[in-house]
């Protein structure tokens, strides 16, 4: 499976993708000034975030198709941008950083807790292909508002959060907006979490500086797995991972990205 982004493999072909991520990057934040712009006037109303909302949701399709376009991909599922046209994620902010909610930009929601990037959130679900009824395993929940986004996708969402105050947060949060298909685990996800294992789709929401073994064991066949892979102090490589129905694994190198570290785990 390949959704349009042609493999990082190389040093030439890394910077190419460098540039082309920069570029689409910049795209944003001349629409994120925009938003910025028009949100600061607007009071807190349900109809304006979602009018908000919706802006985000086409300028991220349009977007990525457009990039897409150029190198031959699919365009985006519908269903991805269907779900961050739906998804309230002021919810998932703390009062004084709703008006910047649908900026296309991370949100700090805590001391150990992030709200990701609209964009790569809608890519790297797109990435992982999932089907209505596949079993999605979630590995940081960070602010609870990617883990609504894969509850759009299917009806089985598993989370596993390493800080139990993150984790509480989230959880009441996603229980307020009536998502009732997603439990939630306080625990070490470092390797994943193997009581609900295996499932179709894996997401790690934070860098990681490999893939462990245990977390390709708890996938099935067929399964995707996708994962900044690289350093916690410099750029990561977003990789998607693919385990066909012999249990054989290819992985894909997608793009430069930059993500805090996964908390827990072994660090050798």
């Amino acid at each position: 499976m390949n959704r349009g982004f042609p493999p990082l493999t190389r040093r030439a072909s890394g910077a190419s993708i460098g540039l082309n991520t920069m570029a689409f990057q910049f795209r944003y934040l001349l629409a994120a000034l925009a938003l910025a712009v028009v949100s600061a006037a607007f009071a807190q109303e349900p109809a304006d975030f979602a009018k908000m909302r919706g802006i985000l949701a086409d300028a991220i399709e349009k977007g990525v198709n457009r990039m897409r376009e150029r190198t031959g991909g699919q365009a985006i599922d519908p269903r991805v941008i269907a779900a961050v046209r739906k998804v309230p994620r002021h919810e998932f902010a703390p009062p004084e950083l709703r008006p910047y909610a649908y900026l296309d930009r991370p949100l700090p929601v805590g001391p150990d807790a992030t709200i990701s990037q609209p964009s790569l959130v809608a890519v790297m679900t797109d990435l992982l292909g999932i089907k209505n009824g596949e079993k999605v395993l979630e590995v940081g929940i960070g602010g609870g508002y990617h883990t609504a986004i894969l509850a759009e996708m299917t009806q089985e969402v598993f989370s596993v959060e390493y800080h139990k105050e993150a984790a509480q947060t989230a959880r009441r949060t996603l229980e307020r907006l009536g998502y009732s298909n997603i439990r939630v685990n306080v625990a070490d996800g470092y390797h994943g979490w193997r009581p609900d294992a295996p499932y179709d789709a894996i997401l790690v929401r934070m860098a990681i500086p490999e893939i462990a073994s245990s977390l390709v064991a708890q996938l099935k066949p067929g399964g995707r797995l996708i994962a900044p892979v690289g350093p916690a102090d410099s750029v990561q490589v977003l990789t998607l991972l693919q385990k066909d129905s012999d249990g054989r694994v290819t992985e894909t190198a997608i793009m430069p990205v930059f993500f805090r570290a996964l908390p827990g785990g072994l660090r050798l």
